[in-house]
């Protein structure tokens, strides 16, 4: 049996500022690294204290999230080995993803704003990142 995968390039983030609890944000990061591939199964997360050291956070938040998640089927807990991936596949609901979706727009559009890029821009640059994408499958 070969060791689980401890995930180092994934880490969490949290935004006081959008209103999410922080830890919806957790589970939201989660499924959307095992949607973009970045999280597979067996693969396992920081520990709970880890996390919660990192974001400053209380270890309840993040022991809340955790047990959601395990209760959902996306991650097994092992006692003393710790919290990994499922094996199983894992569906988002309709309101989850369009509220994935919200948050991931949400950050993007902050960011490209503060970077002083307007809406136009945005859009001309997601038909223009379609398009070359599009002829990349063909």
């Amino acid at each position: 049996m070969t060791p689980p995968k401890q995930i180092e390039a994934f880490t969490f983030r949290f935004d006081p500022h959008s209103g999410v609890p922080v830890f919806r944000q957790i589970i939201d990061q989660v499924q959307a690294g095992i949607a973009a591939g970045a999280l597979k199964c067996g693969d396992q997360l920081p520990t709970v204290r880890q996390v919660a050291v990192d974001l400053a956070i209380n270890p309840n938040t993040v022991l809340r999230a955790y047990r959601e998640m395990e209760i959902r089927g996306i991650v097994d807990t092992q006692q003393g080995t710790g919290t990994f991936i499922a094996s199983r596949k894992i569906e988002q609901s309709k309101a989850e993803r369009d509220r994935a979706l919200a948050q991931l727009t949400s950050e993007f559009v902050s960011r490209a704003g503060a970077g002083g890029f307007t809406l136009q821009d945005l859009i001309d640059s997601l038909r223009e990142f379609q398009s070359e994408a599009g002829k990349k499958r063909r």
